[in-house]
């Protein structure tokens, strides 16, 4: 009877245990995803502190932001979408492997946002992360949304805060660098330890690479900011003047400065002595929309103008001789900056406007030993191969081979004008008179001889060297009606590998 009962009870309990079984593989089932959650919501919320909040803090007391941070003024609000949050370095070396040394997404916030609803890629170096030092992982997110840049023709904001390579990776990371190639405030290949170990010369940071001497003396930085959120704020206006990629056009938004405005305080800008100077900033915003111009290098290479308007709505490039600076002189300097500045908008489909006001080229054995002209050949070049709508003002002076260089009629201007104050010749009065009329009796009637000859704009135009000599108080209306006219200008140019720039 015992036995029996066994029997009869053995199924029973086989079944209990399958129950009991299942029921443990259930719990197990609905317990796992919620520590899979809370992993990845911790790992989340690790790779927005960074480096922690003592380390942002300590960026905070610099005057910085953080790299989020930065993101977050630079985009529209809601719209950036982070990539690789959870990607880490891969060093194992020096103590690398440790879990405190282990940060998600690493050293760089990466992504893509709006800037006024226009799609733009950007990375952040977070300083409070191993001093934005880039690493194998943190090349290699740089190096992915560049790639998803390209592959929809969008542009790639960077936004710099970086101690330089991870020494603890050595050859990978500078590998990385190599991949993506490309201070707040500093900025130089080799600090003041290394320079001071090699050359034994003394320098500051600031000294080195900061930001007065990177703007005022190098010509590597563009501008200077006083804050991060100054910089962020200044560079998303810069964004609005810009194509997506060299695929578009340039921008055009609704303008309500009227196309035909006259400009009548431009009849009596250019002062009748003709070595009085005159500030070209004030022609430029005289006539460009809503007075915006943003000047680009405007603390380097002061004697040219260079910066970003709009004419009628549509994004120009604006290249102008400054007479308050070396009268207007082209020397190296600007010769560079202005061939740079040409080529980026032909690049990006830009239309060009120059005002010409230049006396020639900066004389002088550090010129020429710097060769000087070596580097204004960048500039004719420049304007030369440029395919893009290309009009020309001469307010006054127009001398010598600068003249040429200065998009002339003979580099295939698209329009050329004049002003009645314009002077188009060799060089100037007193100059050519000295030399043609040398031991002459009467010099100061030769000189008016020439001044009438030659100072004038007729000379050019009676050569078809200009289109026109026209009334200041017109010039924006003829440039609005031109680059309307010029808006499907198309130039066809023998296929070749690459131009072959003077470098």
């Amino acid at each position: 009877m015992a036995a029996a009962a066994m029997r009869v009870a053995a199924p029973g309990i086989r079944l209990s245990a399958v129950v009991r079984s299942l029921r443990a593989a259930v719990r197990s089932v609905c317990t796992q995803p919620v520590s899979v959650n809370e992993r990845i919501e911790n790992k989340r919320q690790a790779a927005l502190l960074g480096g922690g909040q003592r380390r942002i803090d300590a960026q905070h007391k610099r005057g910085k932001l953080t790299a989020r941070e930065r993101i977050s003024l630079l985009l529209d609000p809601g719209s950036f979408v982070e990539s690789d949050m959870f990607v880490e370095h891969r060093c194992a070396d020096f103590g690398m492997a440790a879990d405190k040394n282990k940060f998600p997404g690493d050293s760089v916030v990466t992504g893509r946002g709006r800037i006024n609803g226009r799609l733009v890629y950007v990375f952040s170096q977070d300083f409070t992360v191993f001093g934005g030092s880039l690493s194998g992982a943190h090349a290699q997110k740089i190096c992915k949304i560049m790639d998803q840049a390209m592959t929809v023709g969008a542009p790639v904001i960077g936004l710099n805060d970086s101690g330089g390579a991870r020494i603890q990776e050595g050859v990978e990371s500078l590998a990385g660098y190599a991949d993506i190639f490309l201070d707040t405030s500093y900025l130089f290949i080799t600090g003041p330890d290394v320079v001071k170990s090699v050359t034994n010369e003394d320098v500051t940071q600031e000294g080195l690479g900061g930001a007065r001497t990177h703007t005022t003396m190098s010509g590597v930085a563009h501008r200077a900011f006083e804050n991060d959120v100054d910089a962020l704020c200044n560079l998303r206006e810069f964004f609005n003047y810009l194509p997506l990629s060299n695929q578009d056009p340039a921008p055009i938004r609704e303008c309500h400065d009227p196309s035909d405005r006259p400009v009548p305080e431009l009849d009596t800008i250019v002062p009748l002595e003709s070595t009085k100077a005159y500030n070209m900033v004030d022609i430029i915003h005289s006539v460009v929309d809503e007075r915006e111009f943003f000047e680009i290098m405007p603390s380097y290479a002061k004697n040219i103008i260079v910066g970003f308007a709009r004419m009628n709505g549509r994004t120009v490039g604006i290249v102008g001789n400054q007479p308050k600076v070396a009268s207007g002189c082209l020397d190296i300097n600007s010769s560079v900056k202005g061939a740079r500045f040409v080529r980026f908008c032909d690049a990006f489909n830009i239309p060009l406007i120059t005002f010409v006001d230049v006396p020639g080229f900066l004389p002088g054995t550090a010129q020429e030993y710097g060769g000087i002209i070596r580097h204004g050949a960048k500039l004719l070049y420049a304007f030369a191969e440029a395919t893009v709508p290309k009009v020309t003002v001469i307010t006054r002076k127009a001398y010598g081979g600068a003249y040429d260089v200065m998009s002339s009629k003979h580099l295939c201007g698209d329009t050329n004008y004049a002003w009645p104050t314009a002077e188009i010749a060799v060089m100037g009065a007193k100059g050519a008179v000295e030399i043609i009329f040398k031991g002459h009796e009467n010099v100061e009637a030769a000189q008016a001889e020439y001044i009438e000859k030659f100072a004038n704009p007729f000379p050019a135009a009676v050569r078809g060297f200009v289109d026109d000599i026209i009334q200041p108080s017109s010039t924006r209306a003829r440039i609005c009606c031109d680059l309307d006219v010029l808006a499907s200008k198309k130039v066809q140019r023998p296929w070749r590998k690459h131009a072959n720039i003077p470098l």
